[in-house]
């Protein structure tokens, strides 16, 4: 597995776009919640660094996957009190 996927020309983490696509894979209505949520931010925080890899990630993330709206605002929120610690 390579560290980044390649998606328009932009690097991504792929381990962060599996686990989201693992996290929809045929359970319920498709989006992420916010047991989701969590793993995805623990998958940000395990190399206790938030890189510009990651912040586009994520951005790739909210942008083209459903997220129910409290794991929305749950991430927004911890993502910004974690990424300000950084």
């Amino acid at each position: 597995m390579t560290y980044y996927k390649t998606i328009d020309g932009v690097k991504y983490d792929s381990k962060l776009i599996e686990l989201a696509d693992e996290l929809i894979a045929g359970a319920g209505d498709g989006r992420l919640s916010q047991d989701d949520a969590s793993k995805i931010l623990k998958g940000v925080k395990d190399g206790n660094v938030y890189t510009d890899v990651e912040k586009e990630t994520l951005a790739y993330l909210r942008d083209n996957y459903n997220w129910t709206d409290a794991a929305d605002e749950w991430f927004r929120t911890e993502i910004r009190k974690w990424a300000a610690t950084k």
